[in-house]
């Protein structure tokens, strides 16, 4: 029997914040947990954050939170001894930026082996908040994270591909995994299809953060549309002003667990609507509910929608088409049950314990290089 790990996760996001960052080392923790490994987090200081999770310690550091924006964790000297202390076999770094900048360093001077996974398109979030100036420092601020990593994990083919053109070799694809259990047809409520849509209409829903990088004043060219009924999930930023300019929409807030699984299925249609996305594990679940699903053809979910098969891809080039491949999904009920059908069947096998078992053999993998091989040598 192998000898349990001792893994380090350094994340720049953890609850309370929801996010796919932080959705991802939820995962990883339990599955640590599971199969008997230990692990310590180390993550930003949040109002309202835990100190512990899944069993394992999770050590603050100070952090600065802006407005509508996740809290910026900064390097403190104290993370060298508490890793050091920890005697970890693995560094795992969650979307490094500063924290596993710092991080990174650290185990370098501490010779122990570093897993960096990319998640977080920071350069598109620059652009969409007008700040385009930064993204050449970012990739830069990125590429050092990463670049002393002995392997860094891309979620797709798109951005294993975006870095490497920003010069990182040693990177392999690790997706995501999505618990069908829970996402599943079974979950459809018609009596909330009723409430939300009470004239019989066809629910086009879209479900995450409501943040300017998300980009889901898109969805206005369908509000009030006849026969479409827009259902948004989720909070953030604009929601404010995004339910000032789609008043005929539903706003459910954020929704967690069962409620949402049951908001996913009773969907007609999902619509993603952000074009930063580097997996989108929205588009995933919508698949798992059995639903179709409309989405753009960028980024992360090129990996996972194919086109008239299990959904529908719009073009960024003519926004008008996120519009267009509704209303065709609209109007025909036949094809959206054959996409319906396709989609559960795409994503049935990318279970939570395979893709953790796959990064576990990672982990397995940087650990056994031999140090002259290593890039922290």
């Amino acid at each position: 029997m192998k000898r349990p790990l001792r893994v380090v996760v350094v994340t720049e996001s953890f609850l309370p914040q929801v996010n796919g960052v932080t959705n991802s080392v939820l995962r990883v923790l339990e599955h640590l947990r599971a199969e008997g490994h230990q692990a310590l987090v180390i993550a930003p200081e949040s109002s309202g954050g835990i100190t512990e999770y899944a069993g394992f310690r999770v050590k603050r550091v100070p952090s600065l939170e802006m407005k509508g924006l996740l809290p910026v964790g900064f390097p403190q000297k104290m993370i060298e001894p508490l890793i050091d202390g920890f005697n970890p076999d693995v560094i795992h770094l969650a979307s490094p930026f500063f924290l596993g900048n710092y991080a990174s360093r650290v185990a370098e001077r501490l010779d122990i082996p570093t897993l960096s996974v990319y998640q977080t398109d920071i350069a598109g979030f620059a652009r969409r908040y007008h700040l385009s100036r930064l993204s050449k420092p970012i990739w830069s601020a990125i590429r050092t994270a990463h670049s002393s990593a002995d392997l860094t994990l891309a979620p797709s083919t798109i951005t294993s591909w975006q870095l490497r053109e920003n010069g990182l070799d040693d990177v392999a694809i690790w997706p995501r995994g999505v618990d069908a259990n829970r996402f599943h047809p079974s979950k459809r409520d018609e009596d909330l299809h009723r409430q939300w849509a009470p004239r019989g209409q066809t629910v086009v829903g879209y479900v995450g953060r409501l943040a300017r990088e998300k980009e889901v004043e898109r969805l206005r060219t369908l509000s009030g549309r006849p026969g479409i009924k827009l259902v948004i999930v989720g909070d953030g930023p604009l929601r404010a002003s995004l339910e000032k300019s789609m008043p005929d929409a539903t706003f459910t807030g954020v929704l967690r667990g069962e409620e949402l699984a049951r908001a996913f299925a009773t969907l007609d249609i999902f619509v993603h609507t952000g074009l930063n996305e580097t997996f989108c594990q929205a588009i995933q679940e919508s698949l798992a509910s059995g639903v179709p699903v409309v989405g753009p053809a960028a980024g992360g979910p090129l990996d996972i929608i194919q086109h008239r098969q299990n959904g529908l891809l719009w073009s960024p080039e003519h926004p008008e088409s996120l519009a267009g491949a509704v209303q065709q999904l609209h109007e025909d009920v036949l094809l959206r049950r054959v996409l319906a059908s396709h989609g559960r069947q795409s994503v049935i096998s990318r279970t939570w314990d395979s893709v953790m078992n796959d990064l576990l053999q990672h982990y397995q993998a940087v650990i056994s290089t031999p140090l002259p091989l290593r890039k922290s040598a």
